[in-house]
């Protein structure tokens, strides 16, 4: 029986953890690959940081490149999480040993995913990013393997729980934004440091970045996109969506719009009795449409040690069977370069909210100048603080392109009766 050695690069809450679900499950490993794997280099910044598992010190490696002049690795974990730097040079340096590597680090493959799968390519090994989108949800796969033959067209879904949690906490609980932030990092749901990777919908563009790449066989987009997170989401726009029957839930959504990659991450108004509008908490979901298989749904949790590392064993699984594949599902000279939908002549409904002085003429200020630009309203909710003598005014308007309503909205928004720069959310 072949024993297969393992090396375990970046000992965060990931790498702790899967460096014990390693340990911990070599028997049943091998009972399903009949493969024997014995973990014999780890390397992380710090040795002494307190960890939720000991590791063990005889293996570790101040320098994760040290490794590879010491050891005989067949199989490098990369847990570090950096976009470049020494998560680029790890990798790199182990693909050229032919050294398969599985990572669940997003940016890294966003940034540099083909050039790596092409350096895998060459060398014959696998690179493997399961864990990368969607947490334990086995997405990637399923797009590359359960629906290999199949013509997507379309990409979407909630993909990060943090983002969902708040969200669903604050129409949960009536709360504001930032006391419920406060509770997602109490949780642990939420970076306590610095949360706006999360917030201002980067990790889930990340996400759809590759996502895009596997559903359509084309090259990674280096191209400005749409892209919001969900940090001017306010209790009045959660609490007027629940009166209108929607929930406003931030998706990331790829799909081909006239033969051309259109892909974004922005808060959504979804109806509540949707799929997707029930889908809460830190929970993910993923739907792709195609031929002809139709609608498909995945759903389960998006984040944390527990999911993630499911995902990544599932890659040790798949390379101790012996499937060494195509990174991106085909090869590399195969994937092309998609022309991007230029989101300028986006064209939805949309949810607009104004912040207006209660006084007479104000509502038709706005809908003259949205006629202007051919703008029709389709459901209007005027919203009166007596007690301050201002206004709410929301508008759900029929589809029209948006770059219009952004001019209407600019142009709204320097007049002396509007006190605050509008609100715009888009519908599903």
């Amino acid at each position: 029986m072949r024993k297969i050695n393992i090396a375990v690069v970046g000992l965060g809450q990931i790498g702790n953890y899967l460096l014990h679900e390693l340990n911990s499950k070599k028997k049943d490993i091998e009972i399903k690959t009949g493969k024997l794997i014995n973990v014999v280099a780890i390397s992380a910044k710090n040795i002494n940081k307190k960890r939720r598992y000991k590791i063990n010190k005889k293996l570790f490696y101040k320098n994760p490149l040290d490794i590879f002049k010491h050891e005989k690795i067949d199989i490098l974990f990369e847990s570090i999480g950096l976009s470049g730097g020494i998560s680029k040079k790890v990798v790199e340096k182990a693909i050229i040993n032919k050294v398969h590597v599985i990572t669940p680090n997003k940016a890294l493959i966003s940034k540099h995913g083909d050039y790596l799968s092409e350096l895998a390519e060459i060398h014959k090994v696998n690179l493997e990013f399961e864990a990368s989108v969607a947490g334990g949800i086995p997405i990637l796969r399923t797009i590359k393997e359960g629906l290999a033959t199949n013509k997507i067209f379309k990409v979407y879904g909630i993909l990060n729980g943090t983002c969902n949690y708040i969200l669903s906490q604050m129409e949960k609980s009536n709360n504001q934004f930032k006391e419920v932030l406060k509770k997602a990092q109490k949780l642990g749901y939420a970076e306590p440091g610095n949360p706006k990777l999360d917030l201002n919908g980067y990790d889930a563009f990340a996400k759809v970045r590759i996502l895009s790449a596997l559903a359509f066989n084309n090259k990674i987009s280096k191209k400005k996109c749409l892209m919001e997170g969900i940090e001017n989401i306010s209790l009045k726009d959660v609490e007027v969506s629940n009166k209108l029957n929607f929930r406003i839930k931030l998706l990331g959504i790829s799909e081909i719009v006239d033969g051309k990659l259109f892909e974004r991450v922005h808060p959504c108004l979804v109806n509540k009795d949707s799929y997707i509008g029930n889908v809460s908490g830190v929970m993910n979901a993923v739907i792709t449409e195609g031929e002809p298989v139709g609608e498909s749904v995945l759903q389960g949790e998006g984040a944390g040690p527990g999911p993630t590392s499911s995902a990544l064993m599932s890659d040790l699984l798949s390379i101790l069977r012996g499937n060494i594949k195509f990174p991106f599902g085909i090869p590399n000279i195969k994937r092309k370069s998609i022309k991007v939908f230029n989101y300028d002549n986006y064209i939805n409904s949309l949810y607009l909210r104004f912040e207006v002085k209660d006084k007479p003429g104000v509502l038709a200020q706005i809908t003259n100048r949205l006629a202007l630009k051919n703008i029709s309203v389709e459901r209007l909710i005027q919203i009166p603080n007596y007690k301050n003598k201002t206004a709410s005014i929301v508008i759900i308007t029929h589809k029209s392109k948006e770059l219009d309503a952004q001019h209407c909205i600019k142009a709204i928004s320097k007049s002396k009766n509007i006190l605050k720069y509008p609100t715009l959310i888009r519908l599903l």
